[in-house]
């Protein structure tokens, strides 16, 4: 199992959103599996010829997506996509309601709002 990552430098992408996407399209299909141990920034940026702002930039935006997470001392790993995604809906879910309640939507209104935004969503 390798990383198979290329950023083009002739792209009108920013090499950390190419380097961002090719690792959570790799993660989400399986390419890379959940628990994969990704390389250090440095390495990573080093093998990539970018600086290691640049890497550190994607993988920050990976751990906020909940594609990757970082344990601490022992590195950056592909995350359990599905649970991470579950969390963070569950997470804005909950705001969500403390927002609708605290400006005094009724249930109804608060999930006609849900309704509105999912349709939009998805069509």
């Amino acid at each position: 199992m390798t990383l198979n990552i290329t950023v083009d430098d002739d792209s009108a992408v920013a090499p950390y959103e190419q380097l961002r996407t090719q690792i959570s399209e790799q993660a989400r299909s399986g390419a890379l599996p959940v628990g994969y141990r990704l390389p250090t920034v440095r390495g990573l940026a080093e093998d990539l010829g970018l600086a290691a702002n640049t890497v550190a930039k994607a993988y920050r935006a990976l751990e906020g997506d909940g594609v990757i997470e970082t344990r601490g001392r022992n590195g950056t790993f592909v995350a359990a996509a599905g649970d991470a995604a579950e969390r963070r809906a569950a997470t804005a879910a909950a705001e969500y309601a403390a927002v609708a309640h605290r400006l005094g939507l009724s249930r109804a209104d608060a999930r006609a709002a849900v309704e509105d935004a999912l349709r939009a969503a998805y069509g």
